[in-house]
């Protein structure tokens, strides 16, 4: 896993929900990359001891927690749509669509009401989007290209900002040529773990 300059880079700042300008593009956190499908222990960030977060983190079999940063108090995480080769099997190995060098995609681990802003890149060969599916956020951020946002274009990047309100355990899929981009492996985990004990929630193991 590649984390290099991954808390270095420039305020962000304002950023529109629309394609990436080169300006903005200078300011986005490098994409972190996964080439191995081997199970991942937890991601902790850098420079804090313990855990460093007010939760349990999810082990993803399989699978691994994309890196976030801090930036002037948002949660800033970088995904790459693009084609990836996956080994299924001892000398099996499968092209595929999927996020950061993997499908499925990283496991995004967040907090009740922490706000996120999450930049997707494309380099898939055709226009994608992300639905994050189960999320309570504004209906420009939801997804659904051509219906609330414009496609993002390949080479394109696109910025979704909005605040995790609802605990639970989601994924995210797109929604742009999705009977094709879901079958090739375009998916992945979100976890927004509750701020604090929930009446409704039981603990659970979700390892």
């Amino acid at each position: 896993m590649n984390r290099r300059n991954w808390l270095t880079g420039a305020a962000v700042g304002a950023v529109a929900a629309t394609s990436v300008s080169r300006v903005a593009l200078a300011a986005i956190p490098e994409p972190v990359q996964q080439t191995s499908a081997n199970t991942a222990p937890p991601w902790t960030p850098p420079g804090v001891t313990g855990a460093g977060r007010p939760y349990n983190p999810v082990v993803t079999l399989n699978g691994w927690t994309a890196p976030w940063r801090m930036n002037a108090g948002v949660k800033e995480f970088h995904l790459v749509a693009e084609p990836v080769v996956r080994e299924m099997a001892p000398g099996f190995m499968v092209n595929m669509w999927g996020y950061n060098g993997q499908s499925p995609g990283p496991t995004i681990e967040v907090v009740e009401g922490d706000q996120v802003r999450i930049y997707v890149t494309n380099r898939l060969p055709e226009h994608t989007t992300i639905h994050w599916h189960g999320q309570r956020l504004p209906n420009g951020m939801d997804g659904v290209g051509g219906l609330n946002q414009p496609q993002i274009p390949v080479g394109k990047t696109f910025v979704y900002e909005f605040t995790a309100r609802r605990p639970g355990t989601f994924m995210y899929h797109p929604h742009a040529d999705e009977m094709v981009q879901m079958a090739m492996g375009m998916m992945g985990f979100w976890v927004t773990h509750p701020k604090a004990k929930h009446p409704l929630i039981e603990d659970v193991q979700r390892d």
